[in-house]
């Protein structure tokens, strides 16, 4: 559960584990000169989990964060790390903490880091507050991760242009987009840029009622047809096939891959950054650690992440309906 913290916070780390989003440095920014401002040691984690079990640890200043607003990526880097889910690896980790008297730690990751860093803490008593910031947009608790708006633009604008393409030739596109596990990206971009239809990981597809729909599109005289996937479906070389072979028409794939990770911030996810960054630093100086600082109807919300370990944060269907039935 979410603690009061009784010690004076002193010295904090900031840490970027797991996957990276655009937003992060901004949010890294926004933690570093909030602790500062308050006069807070504060300290940068290298290479998430790896550099902390490691002492990739160095001391930031205002000069350390100072022209990345605007960069994407992560400054301090980061670094899958299977060996932190050894106990032995994860008390190196706090023995690095305390060498340097580090009291908490701003965790800015994913679904992953949230659950990592709240059973560190659990563990060894260290106050940690998370960011959300991934391009999955997957995390309960927030309506919106850092990262994700920007995504999801990059998205949308590379679907633009493959529409234009699209026309020029008269073809089908089918476009994969991230989302292992969910299809958050592939809805708000498919909404976004006009897809004929839209195929996530929440929804069982039907390839015989795609065809038919680009058939009747067809009779009408519609000339291009942009099908969004989300990669989690693992489904758009065998869409592909299935609309080429039935029919008998040029169907064309293309995967954005991790363009969408990269890129400078849109103007949302930096707003969004900077308002969680100073957040969950002022937060645990009011001595409130363990909580994911997020945003709901566009205001900072504290949910404690207890509350979060096992929900799976839903998507919205009717934004597919809305998607569908504009998509006609």
């Amino acid at each position: 559960m979410a603690k009061k913290q009784k010690a004076k916070i002193k010295s904090l780390a900031v840490v970027t584990p797991g996957g990276d989003a655009p937003g992060m440095n901004t949010a890294i920014r926004a933690v570093v000169r909030t602790a500062i401002y308050y006069g807070i040691r504060v300290w940068g984690i290298e290479k998430g989990w790896y550099g902390l079990i490691n002492g990739l640890v160095k001391e930031m200043g205002p000069k350390s964060v100072s022209g990345i607003i605007n960069k994407g990526g992560t400054i301090l880097h980061t670094r899958r790390t299977p060996e932190f889910r050894k106990k032995q690896c994860r008390k190196m980790a706090y023995n690095e903490l305390r060498l340097r008297d580090i009291d908490g730690m701003v965790v800015i990751g994913g679904d992953g880091s949230m659950h990592s860093s709240y059973a560190f803490m659990q563990e060894f008593g260290i106050p940690v507050n998370v960011i959300p910031a991934t391009i999955d947009n997957d995390i309960p608790g927030t309506d919106y991760t850092v990262g994700f708006d920007t995504a999801v633009n990059t998205a949308v604008e590379a679907m633009d242009k493959i529409r234009d393409t699209a026309t020029s030739h008269e073809r089908v596109f089918v476009i994969e987009v991230m989302g292992r596990h969910n299809g958050f990206i592939a809805l708000d971009a498919g909404l976004a840029s006009g897809a004929e239809a839209i195929i996530i990981p929440e929804v069982k597809y039907d390839l015989k009622n795609l065809a038919k729909m680009i058939k009747r599109g067809h009779e009408r005289g519609k000339e291009s047809f942009i099908i969004v996937v989300a990669e989690g479906c693992n489904a758009v070389n065998k869409t592909a096939k299935y609309l080429k072979d039935s029919l008998n028409i040029e169907v064309r794939v293309t995967n954005l891959g991790y363009v969408q990770r990269g890129g400078s911030p849109s103007a949302f996810s930096r707003e969004l950054a900077c308002k969680l960054g100073a957040a969950a630093v002022e937060v645990m100086l009011a001595g409130k650690c363990g909580y994911l600082v997020g945003a709901l109807s566009d205001k900072v919300s504290l949910c404690p992440i207890s509350k979060l370990i096992n929900i799976k944060k839903k998507i919205d269907l009717d934004e597919l309906r809305l998607a569908n039935m504009l998509a006609t």
